[in-house]
């Protein structure tokens, strides 16, 4: 349970990395917290909606440019869902630390659909998004009509929990330039050769900085307080009859070359274990994927066409 007098997480209105994506609010399950969506595109049209879930503490910004290469790829108003989970973004935060799990988020995607009127959807989830996207399919496999997953698998790699949680705990405590170092670090191991400008940008999609330099969330703390008992060598439990869910609907496999998310040995037991699906290996970058590559957002659009079609002729 969060502390009574818990000061309340903002976000500043002005955001650059919210730039361009207004959103709504949409009351979860548990009445005490909202997410927050952004809708583009035509929900009237009669098309699957794609609905786009993002990293354990992260937001919709991480698809920020893919809707827009999206957009211009297809019919610019196929609709899109671009979603903050409770804890990350501009949602709220949830009052209590153990609903910050893929059930739980699963949930709530169920809640947004349902608000929504969607019937069925394509999901595009990445890392703990697809982990979302899995608990769906086997919660309510109707709701599913195709599934995209991005560094996202059955089996979570430690070594990219404790990465993650040692890097987010490192740069809290940097000030003013050593902050914009660390995050250059942190960044440039999953994005190497990307010009520091970049970078930058990429640390504003999970921090703000105030008038002294301080570097802020944009999400709750108590995600990182949830890791801080994963090692290194930790094994986690494989969660295969999740991925089996997904048999449900079509599938498409993504992996970044560099991520420290899924391995590579597990990314290839996917594709065995499906091999209707098909499966693409972004080169050049870690996690997020930046989709600043035609080959990648072309995979998805041909992907979401398909399942379109596939929903028209059931």
């Amino acid at each position: 349970m969060f502390a009574l007098f818990q000061r309340p997480r903002t976000v500043p209105d002005d955001h650059p990395a919210f730039a361009g994506l207004p959103i709504r609010h949409i009351l979860t399950r548990d009445a005490r917290s909202r997410a927050a969506v952004h809708l583009r595109g035509d929900f009237a049209a009669g098309r699957m909606p794609l609905v786009c879930v993002p990293g354990y503490h992260r937001n919709m910004s991480d698809f920020s440019g893919f809707a827009e290469h999206f957009r211009r790829m297809g019919p610019g108003d196929w609709p899109l869902v671009l979603v903050d989970l409770p804890g990350r973004g501009r949602a709220d935060d949830c009052a209590r630390l153990a609903d910050y799990n893929s059930l739980a988020d699963a949930a709530d995607i169920a809640d947004i659909l349902a608000a929504l009127g969607i019937g069925k959807a394509i999901l595009l989830g990445q890392g703990h998004g697809g982990q979302v996207a899995m608990a769906l399919a086997a919660a309510h496999p109707l709701l599913v009509g195709g599934t995209i997953l991005l560094d996202a698998g059955p089996v979570t790699d430690s070594r990219g929990i404790v990465r993650s949680r040692n890097n987010l705990n490192h740069v809290a405590g940097l000030r003013g330039q050593n902050a914009i170092a660390g995050f250059r670090r942190m960044l440039g191991g999953d994005h190497p050769g990307l010009p520091d400008a970049v970078l930058d940008a990429l640390a504003l999609r999970t921090h703000y900085f105030d008038k002294r330099g301080r570097p802020h969330p944009l999400f709750d703390t108590g995600l990182i307080e949830l890791l801080k008992d994963f090692s290194f060598d930790d094994v986690m439990v494989a969660q295969w009859p999740l991925y089996d869910a997904l048999a449900c609907a079509p599938l498409l496999l993504l992996r970044t070359q560099l991520t420290d998310q899924v391995r590579r040995e597990t990314f290839e037991e996917m594709m065995r274990r499906r091999p209707d699906a098909q499966a693409l290996v972004i080169a050049g970058q870690g996690s997020p994927a930046l989709f600043d590559q035609s080959a990648e957002t072309e995979a998805v659009w041909a992907f979401v066409a398909a399942a379109g079609k596939l929903r028209q002729a059931a």
